[in-house]
């Protein structure tokens, strides 16, 4: 067997571990990354956050084309179209590679040495992978775990054939004529609303109460309202069951058992750390749930072996995943570093976008020490010219109301997923509403919205 011994070895090559292994080279470490299977870059650059926004831009043009063609839009009429799924998915397939081919000559650059197999660990600090040319033994001075996750199976609708993961729903053949997704989450809604614009007769089965629950009412509002307007079938607070002769079995939320007819089933009921397979319990680290515990150092419980991404908890996010990557590699160089971001952003690509960073209304209920701040895209120029004004998108700005301290923002209407950066960084520099009141925003934008919702949040708004 062959024998390798290396200063860092990474477990994983998505967006944690590639940009911990890039990091790692960087700073002159010598560096090995196992590549367990999705790819370099991961679920999210494979069968993730990339494919899926590059399916949903090619259902909002044919969305758009078919816009023209029923009555037109604009003053512009065009032909019906038609859409070729297996072009569509090799086009998507292309930007795959070529992010791959990016990734692995970026990796190169750094001198990491990559190796595509499946580990199995015996201890903390020594695993084997088991590759096509044979069986690789590693020990390693530092380990830092990247396994990610993967999407939740329910036990009475196993993945296979029509019953499908997000993965399978970014390469069909052809548009289902009728799409059930069970699961009124992100993932189940960018996907659901894509297929619908693509033509697809979709319905959506929630348990919650209201889709997305994990977001505010006010913000969700927009989506359930497009959602409606499509034609989009929704059985909120329902169970899902079996599935079997092109018909879901549900339960309604009055109890009631109903049918639904479908040609493909998405389940998106969530994603779950992949601790299974690759000697997890072996390596001795502490668990927090289904998660490995880290401290702010993502260090686990076992001396120098170290954890990032969707295998350390929520929120499960790519970018979260490549921030502890660089900590990491930068603790392991000597650096003094922590991971203790003021926040994380995260983005829904529904229609229209959502974006929530920082604290949100749930969290300062009952507090009559802030400011609450809405401003609509309704009276934003470019929104309007756009044709983003009129679904009830808004940013709403809350902060402090004695040193105007801004706590949280959160946006919903199209294209607002540009305006996430801009928020994330107000709050990481421990901006107060006059940062953003004094910042001259370029007109016509978007980000104007947020100018005026920090305005109005100082009683002064413009344009309202």
């Amino acid at each position: 067997m062959q024998q390798l011994k290396t200063k860092v070895l990474i477990i994983g090559a998505g967006t944690g571990g590639y940009v911990a292994g890039i990091r790692c080279g960087q700073l002159g470490l010598d560096t090995v990354l196992v590549d367990g299977g999705d790819g370099l870059g991961g679920t999210c650059l494979n069968v993730g956050c990339i494919p899926s926004k590059a399916i949903i831009h090619a259902a909002g043009k044919f969305e758009t084309v078919a816009k023209a063609a029923g009555g037109g839009t604009l003053g512009i009429t065009a032909a019906a179209p038609a859409i070729d799924m297996s072009q569509t998915v090799a086009w998507k397939d292309g930007i795959v590679r070529k992010l791959n081919a990016g990734v692995a000559a970026l990796l190169k650059k750094a001198k990491v040495k990559v190796i595509k197999g499946w580990a199995e660990f015996a201890d903390a600090k020594t695993c084997v992978v088991k590759t096509d040319e044979g069986d690789i033994r590693i020990t390693a001075e530092h380990v830092i775990l990247a396994t990610g996750s993967e999407p939740v199976e329910l036990p009475f609708l196993p993945f296979g054939g029509d019953v499908i993961s997000s993965t399978e729903a970014l390469s069909l053949s052809e548009v289902p004529k009728k799409l059930v997704v069970v699961g009124g989450g992100y993932i189940g809604l960018e996907l659901g609303i894509a297929y619908r614009k693509l033509g697809a007769e979709v319905a959506v089965v929630e348990m919650a109460e209201r889709i997305l629950p994990l977001y505010d009412k006010a913000l969700t509002d927009p989506v359930a309202k497009w959602l409606e307007k499509h034609g989009v079938e929704l059985h909120l607070g329902a169970r899902a069951g079996g599935f079997g002769d092109g018909k879901l079995s549900i339960t309604t939320k009055d109890g009631e058992p109903l049918q639904l007819d479908a040609d493909k089933v998405l389940v998106t009921v969530g994603r779950r750390p992949r601790t299974q397979g690759w000697g997890l319990e072996n390596m001795g680290v502490a668990m927090a749930g289904p998660f490995v515990k880290i401290d702010q150092r993502c260090a686990t419980s076992m001396k120098n072996v170290w954890a990032v991404g969707d295998l350390t908890g929520e929120p499960m996010l790519a970018h979260k995943g490549s921030a502890q990557g660089e900590v990491v590699a930068e603790i392991i160089a000597g650096h003094d570093r922590v991971f203790d971001p003021v926040t994380i952003a995260a983005v829904c690509f529904t229609e229209p976008e959502i974006v929530s960073a920082g604290l949100g209304p749930k969290e300062v209920a009952g507090r009559d020490d802030v400011i609450q701040s809405v401003f609509p895209f309704a009276a934003i120029g470019r929104a309007l010219a756009i044709e983003a004004g009129e679904d009830g998108g808004f940013v709403r700005v809350i902060a402090n109301k004695g040193d105007h301290r801004i706590l949280g923002i959160q946006a919903v209407g199209q294209h607002v997923s540009e305006l996430s950066n801009s928020f994330a960084q107000m709050l990481e520099m421990g901006a107060v509403l006059e940062d953003v009141a004094g910042t001259i925003h370029v007109h016509p934008t978007l980000g104007e919205a947020f100018h005026e919702a920090s305005l109005r949040a100082l009683g002064h708004a413009i344009h309202i």
